[in-house]
């Protein structure tokens, strides 16, 4: 038995509410809700009864109440294979990038899948203008994305193009840093328009396969992160990033214009602390060029 959000042992459960012929919510052994899935589960069945464990393909825990109603709801009317192979696509996930992922992933990426081949089988194609962006600022992730359309290709026999690898990928970021997806596009654009501040102020161009510039892009994506949890470093070391600002001036100024266009593109203000290690980290990768 497949668990959607961990795996555990085989559970005892009694159907709470048929949400169609192939999935149930159900109570287990503890009184706690867990939506399960397989071909029939909830076909010929009514609320009150012993789910059938042998027709239990998967099951899901979805932590909070918000968000197990909206899996619920959104599960009613998808196709079974749809589930499944988001869900796959999600376990391939974890186990290539190796990180926490949000639970709201199997909600958000369910849904986008599901209209993705309802897009397929209209003819409708969507254009990803942040594609390049994310196939350079988010690897791992453009990765994930172009195995799912793989997975989906061979599946549910979809061949979606790639610009939809790029929106999946986002739907990762997402997942990863625990912003909103509608914050997560920004990130691309963003990550792109520092590096950009980066290479003019200082007048380098920023060796990609080096492990300062793979430190910095990863400083860059949890600043972002910060940034739109509204969870950004305090102002507790300003005598060290004084000391910054003489030190390294050039480094400090060129941190500055990233702040000033963090706050035009972001709408927040980076604390004094952010800029000092903003200086450190861009320091660090332009040494590598000198």
């Amino acid at each position: 038995m497949k668990f959607g959000f961990f795996v555990s042992e085989e559970i005892d459960m009694i159907i709470e509410k048929v949400i169609n012929n192939n999935i149930v919510s159900a109570l287990d052994e503890t009184g706690k809700e867990v939506v399960a899935m397989g071909r029939g589960l909830g076909f010929g069945v009514k609320p009150g009864m012993k789910v059938d464990d042998g027709k239990v393909e998967k099951i899901f825990r979805i932590p909070g109440q918000s968000l197990a109603e909206q899996f619920k709801d959104l599960l009613a009317n998808m196709p079974l294979e749809h589930v499944k192979v988001s869900n796959d696509i999600i376990s391939y996930a974890k186990n290539r990038i190796k990180l926490r992922l949000n639970p709201s992933i199997y909600v958000t990426l369910t849904d986008h899948i599901n209209f993705a081949i309802a897009r397929y089988t209209d003819h409708i194609s969507l254009e990803n203008a942040l594609l390049w962006e994310i196939r350079k600022f988010y690897p791992d992730e453009f990765g994930i994305g172009k195995y799912a359309l793989q997975l989906i290709k061979k599946r549910l026999g979809a061949d979606l193009p790639e610009d939809e690898a790029g929106f999946i990928a986002l739907h990762f970021v997402n997942a990863e840093y625990g912003t909103d997806i509608k914050d997560a596009l920004h990130f691309p654009d963003q990550l792109k328009g520092i590096l950009d501040i980066v290479t003019s102020e200082l007048g380098v161009e920023l060796d990609e396969g080096t492990l300062h510039y793979e430190r910095f892009i990863t400083h860059v994506k949890f600043l972002l992160q910060r940034i739109y949890r509204k969870e950004l470093l305090p102002n507790e070391e300003d005598e060290l990033a004084e000391m910054m600002k003489e030190k390294y001036p050039r480094e400090y100024a060129c941190s500055r214009k990233i702040a000033e266009y963090i706050e035009k593109t972001a709408d927040c203000r980076l604390s004094g602390e952010e800029v000092m290690y903003l200086t450190i980290h861009i320091r660090r990768v332009t040494m590598a060029e000198e």
